[in-house]
């Protein structure tokens, strides 16, 4: 009996101890759900849309508004203010615009973040290019591309982008008019592909420059492999892009000529003893990077920029004046350089006007490497955060009237991390002198050649581009300034 009585004791006790340990559980569950609700609660708003695809759906639909892409990011500030988050592509990405979270995020001391492009961006480029490499790669990388704009390349660069400038507006004057893009587009690829590679035929231009067309156009489409799509032409573009870079290798390799480019330079440093050497997809991925970054983006703004002088009579006529005036100091048949370029200060702040009214980047991602705190807000490691530049260019509290196109802005030092036009920090634009200088180079040429007006000025967005690009390619109707004649 005493035996039975001890056996039901110990059972007594032993449930004791499994209810005890139920009731511990669900008190500790109970804490952890409310910790994780009150850390949700301090999420930024927004809205992460449908299970897999978030709002994916609503942010390529973006591309036929007037506004392009950016459209789906202002529509949600309006909605939820200056921070929100969102999902796209699979990722949940929040998007902030203010200067003190562009100087934590973008600032080359963060330890909490590391550059993340979309995943179809990053296929596009290759896991190599500099814009996906994390952080001790990109600075390795970084150090390499850097020293490859020399002033010496720099001005052979801005020399054969002069001499293709004035070469394009000559043939201007046949029709009497031209389309701006268009002609950028043309002039800063065949630059940028010389100054890189020396490639100057124009059959293997045209095609390598069609090829890179259809890249840039699939980074902002579904990332589908299946054929037909945006995305699976713009891989197959990538692989004939590569698989021209890499013939362009080979035959340097048993080649004893030299050239005086940036592939020469990088092929050269494998040969130099001690110095850790990069293979070939190193060099490919990079050399693709540079051309789609230094070709859209510069033409681009070269169009927005003439769109803003037409539509500012009063800007146009004193800049143009201001290089009249230049031109007689200069040589007369003296190419452009860097030297010249220096004493062109009210066309460097239209071009910084330019580049602060149109931002052409108009966000800057980074993935958060931890868990941390934005703003009084709680971001979560593997989030994408994205600076969202154009908000902070066009936000009155730092550039009063904002959408007013105003050059002596520029007059006065701005606050830091205010102007965003190449990135800021550690990983800052490489080819920031290079896309200013051909700006300058080309609105140089323009006003002291022509009278000019646009004859479209729709600021549509063209579709399909990362980038804000107008979609009437900036039409002008011009007249050569020596013969007086109205503007038909």
């Amino acid at each position: 009996m005493a035996t039975s009585f001890i056996n039901s004791l110990h059972n007594f006790f032993l449930l004791l101890c499994v209810l005890l340990l139920t009731l511990l559980f669900m008190v500790l569950k109970i804490q952890s759900k409310k910790k994780n609700q009150s850390i949700i609660s301090n999420s930024p708003p927004g809205s992460l849309g449908f299970p897999l695809i978030g709002e994916t759906l609503a942010f390529i639909s973006a591309n036929g508004c007037i506004k392009g892409l950016y459209d789906f990011v202002e529509r949600r500030h309006l909605k939820y203010g200056k921070c929100f988050k969102t999902k796209i592509f699979g990722e949940t990405h929040v998007f902030l615009s203010s200067t003190e979270s562009a100087k934590s995020i973008l600032s080359g001391d963060s330890i909490d973040f590391s550059k993340r492009y979309m995943r179809s961006i990053a296929e596009l480029l290759g896991d190599q290019s500099i814009l996906c490499l994390s952080y001790q790669n990109h600075k390795f990388m970084r150090g390499i591309i850097s020293n490859l704009f020399t002033s010496n390349s720099m001005d052979s660069a801005i020399k054969n982008f002069d001499e293709l400038v004035i070469r394009t507006m000559a043939e201007w004057q046949q029709n009497e008019a031209a389309v701006v893009l268009n002609d950028a587009m043309k002039i800063t690829f065949n630059a940028i592909c010389k100054m890189l590679i020396s490639l100057d035929q124009e059959e293997e231009l045209e095609a390598l420059q069609k090829d890179v067309s259809e890249i840039s156009e699939a980074m902002v489409a579904f990332p589908l492999k299946w054929p037909g799509t945006r995305f699976f032409r713009g891989i197959k573009a990538r692989e004939r892009v590569m698989k021209a870079l890499r013939r362009k290798i080979d035959m340097r390799r048993r080649s004893s000529d030299y050239y005086e480019d940036f592939l020469q330079s990088l092929l050269a440093r494998n040969d130099i003893q001690n110095e850790e050497p990069l293979s070939d997809r190193q060099i490919e991925d990079n050399i693709l990077t540079l051309i789609i970054a230094g070709q859209i983006t510069t033409a681009s703004a070269i169009a927005w920029m003439v769109k803003y002088l037409d539509e500012n009579q009063q800007v146009k006529e004193t800049l143009t004046a201001k290089q009249l005036e230049l031109q007689f100091k200069f040589s007369r048949n003296a190419y452009l350089k860097l030297e010249t370029l220096s004493e062109m200060s009210y066309a460097s702040k239209i071009v910084k006007e330019s580049l602060r009214m149109a931002t052409i980047v108009s966000w800057f991602p980074r993935v958060a490497l931890r868990d941390c705190q934005i703003e009084g807000f709680h971001i979560k490691k593997g989030w994408i955060v994205n600076v969202d530049a154009r908000s902070i260019h066009h936000d009155p509290m730092l550039y009063a009237d904002p959408f007013e196109f105003n050059p002596s802005r520029f007059d006065v030092e701005l606050k830091a991390c205010s102007f965003l036009a190449f990135g800021t920090g550690g990983r800052t634009c490489l080819g920031i002198n290079l896309a200013k200088a051909f700006m300058m180079v080309f609105l140089h040429r323009l006003v002291t050649t022509y009278r000019w007006r646009v004859t479209d000025r729709n600021p549509s967005m063209a579709k399909w581009s990362i980038f804000p690009m107008l979609r009437s390619g900036c039409p002008i109707k011009i007249a050569p300034i020596a013969t007086h004649n109205v503007i038909p």
